[in-house]
């Protein structure tokens, strides 16, 4: 019997059809699957309001672990064949509940020596995230064997309006009756099903090489040149940013609630202002730097770490 544990952090529930429908067709007589939700001891809100919302920049960036609810025994005592790991992007960064998970016992013990596919639904920006994760991942000595992306297919100025309304609202809806749907689309959450024979037909073998190209063949992930730049960049800044507001005091002092709805402000005007400018920059160079592009494609698309 192979035992395959499926567990992941969701507010909204997108994220749990998407790991539900991969999971769904890794099955067999010889299957074994267990799913498991990540819950925070003090729940982050859903819908959530502004102060909450970017009050959680600079601990989530930071990767600042919170309590989380500590799963069954029967569940860590285990020893798994396989973990599927979904998880969502929080500025730039896997989401709060899921990096404060990974800072746990529970986790390294789960994670230690097991291979490791991660699912990540997202806006658009999931790479500097990725990559955040891998070294977490080699910090715990699991083994990343896999990863699939569902990300919002929606131009950037457009998803930034739907998600945020669907952040704000709880409503995943057409704002206004004119906009589209926000997040991942529902046809690529029902074709996620498409992965589970993939996966199921190198976890039978329990031989994991190659598993990523297989599933690069059916469009796992889509790299977008120009979001690596920006993300790469936005990293930067958001480190300094994180750092400082942080250094203003707890989550409730004056002083940071104060940096931390000018960072709000900042946000807006660098989506709105400054992206446009570095698209266009980068529309410039992209033939004299079309090697290095093509290389980091395929580095980010794989489950190599450099």
């Amino acid at each position: 019997m192979q035992s395959v544990l499926v567990i992941h952090y969701s507010q909204s529930g997108q994220l749990t059809e998407i790991v539900n429908n991969i999971s769904a067709s890794i099955k067999g007589d010889n299957i074994e699957t267990t799913h498991v939700s990540i819950n925070m001891k003090e729940p982050f809100p859903f819908p959530w309001n502004k102060k909450e919302f970017y009050g959680a920049f600079p601990d989530t960036f930071n990767q600042i672990p919170q309590e989380v609810e500590v799963l069954p025994e029967h569940i860590i005592n285990k020893k798994y064949d396989l973990i599927i790991f979904g998880y969502s992007i929080w500025y730039l960064t896997p989401s709060l509940p899921t990096t404060s998970f990974l800072h746990t016992e529970q986790a390294k013990k789960l994670f230690n020596n097991t291979p490791v596919i991660t699912v990540i639904g997202c806006r658009n920006m999931w790479i500097m995230a990725q990559e955040k994760m891998k070294k977490k991942l080699k910090s715990m000595n699991a083994h990343l064997v896999g990863n699939i992306v569902l990300a919002d297919r929606h131009i950037n100025h457009i998803s930034v309006i739907t998600i945020a309304q669907w952040m704000f609202s709880g409503k995943k809806e057409r704002f206004l009756g004119i906009f589209p749907k926000p997040g991942v689309s529902q046809k690529d959450i029902d074709e996620a099903t498409k992965f589970g024979p993939i996966i199921l037909n190198h976890l039978q073998k329990n031989d994991f090489i190659g598993l990523q190209n297989s599933l690069l063949e059916k469009n796992a992930v889509k790299i977008k040149p120009f979001l690596i730049t920006v993300d790469k960049r936005a990293n930067v800044i958001f480190s300094k940013w994180a750092q400082f507001i942080q250094s203003k005091g707890d989550k409730n002092a004056p002083k940071r609630q104060f940096w931390v709805k000018i960072f709000n402000y900042y946000l807006l005007f660098v989506i709105w202002f400054i992206a446009p400018i570095v698209f266009i920059l980068f529309l410039l160079t992209y033939l004299p730097l079309y090697g290095k592009i093509k290389r980091d494609k395929v580095y980010y698309a794989s489950v190599a770490l450099k």
